[in-house]
């Protein structure tokens, strides 16, 4: 499990680094709970959290379709979290 925990956090690092002007503040933190589902935390500089969020959200409802979508193929439930 600790496999696919690593890359589902990969997966977002991978889309969310180019979407911001600091990519060396971002953190990403993931962590397997104990109902066996994924939780991804997101921390990135205060500047570059609406391009993460997107117009009415789009863009994180987007990235958290990719990281559900992936995890789908081992019937694991994925939430990826935004965290101020």
């Amino acid at each position: 499990m600790a496999e696919q925990t690593e890359d589902i956090a990969g997966l977002v690092e991978s889309v969310v680094r180019p979407l911001i002007e600091f990519p060396d503040e971002l953190q990403i933190e993931a962590s397997d709970a104990e109902d066996g589902s994924i939780l991804v935390e997101l921390r990135v500089n205060e500047e570059d959290a609406g391009k993460v969020i997107g117009r009415q959200g789009r863009v994180i409802k987007a990235i958290r379709t990719l990281a559900r979508a992936a995890a789908s193929r081992t019937n694991t439930h994925v939430e990826v979290e935004l965290i101020d």
